[in-house]
């Protein structure tokens, strides 16, 4: 834009306008967030309903899932939100800095770690099939950011508890099922209880949809690859400047927490055959047996999770 323009603009009044639409769009997109996230919404009552359906791995990927490991908490010099490199299997700073502090002994540490404690998040792709709040959205495809809660529920249904109950894979195009999800506050927070999987049946009865569908869908491995992640000197520093053991020269902004559980606020589908048994591939079981152990060896509660580990960091 030339500067002749720009003054014609200004005395037009368009550049107020357009500025106007734009905070507009920022306001309907959660502040500019990332628009393939969906998240769920409450109503005036304090419920929320949507029905999606969990997707198969994207195309030349093994898991239909992401798993990330993330630290959000508030220290002196502000707040640190940040990827945590124990997702890749590496050293992070802050579970460093935590272990030391379990290892003291002294109660308050303790407390101060579980307040630190790496917070377990799950991606997936989704297909919208009803979202009253946002009707738009239904029939698109969107990646989905829950917790461990949902996560149990996905491992309930590919291993069910009782002989009775029939094994289905939730992210099966033909013979996975659709999920209602149905939130409510139990005592101020976030619930998700009550959600569960209809009966199975496949999404929709054209092949070629589906592979349209299948083709839209967002990398999962993208997610956390290497790019998505400061690096070790970073995220020291930053934790440093949170902990008030370096000053910052520019403060950052607070950014919004959200959890599942306290929101206080794979294998490639074959298109070209149909089993009558849902059966899960072998990798895509070989993940689910090593989750559904470690499942079944700590309790539900995410705080119980994190203590283990740090017990186990202790140990070492």
């Amino acid at each position: 834009m030339s500067f002749a323009n720009l003054k014609k603009q200004s005395s037009l009044g368009s550049l107020t306008s357009k500025l106007v639409k734009e905070v507009e769009k920022m306001n309907n997109n959660g502040g500019g967030g990332d628009d393939r996230l969906w998240k769920p919404e409450m109503d005036k009552t304090g419920n929320g309903y949507a029905v999606i359906r969990f997707l198969p791995a994207p195309n030349e990927e093994e898991l239909p899932w992401a798993k990330m490991y993330s630290h959000a908490f508030q220290g002196p010099g502000g707040w640190y939100i940040e990827n945590s490199l124990t997702t890749m299997g590496q050293k992070d700073p802050v579970s460093e800095h935590n272990r030391e502090l379990w290892n003291s002994g002294i109660d308050s540490d303790k407390d101060t770690v579980r307040k630190q404690k790496r917070k377990l998040s799950y991606y997936a792709n989704i297909y919208v099939v009803q979202d009253k709040a946002n009707p738009q959205n239904e029939g698109k495809v969107f990646l989905y950011k829950f917790g461990k809660k949902i996560f149990d529920k996905i491992m309930e249904a590919m291993q069910p508890e009782f002989e009775d109950e029939e094994a289905i894979n939730p992210f099966d195009f033909w013979q996975g099922a659709n999920f209602r999800l149905k939130l409510k506050k139990v005592a101020g927070y976030w619930n998700y209880d009550s959600s569960e999987f209809a009966a199975p049946g496949a999404l929709l009865e054209d092949d070629d949809a589906l592979e349209a569908l299948w083709k839209k869908q967002y990398s999962l491995t993208a997610l956390t690859a290497a790019d998505q992640f400061k690096s070790y000197d970073q995220l020291q520093n930053r934790l440093q400047m949170v902990l008030g053991q370096k000053s910052s020269s520019r403060p950052r902004l607070d950014e919004e927490v959200e959890n599942e559980e306290t929101d206080r606020g794979s294998f490639t589908p074959e298109f070209s055959s149909r089993s009558q048994k849902s059966e899960l591939p072998e990798n895509l079981q070989g993940e689910l047996n090593n989750l559904g152990s470690r499942s079944s060896a700590s309790n539900d509660s995410d705080e119980d999770d994190a203590l283990s580990y740090f017990q186990k960091l202790a140990e070492e």
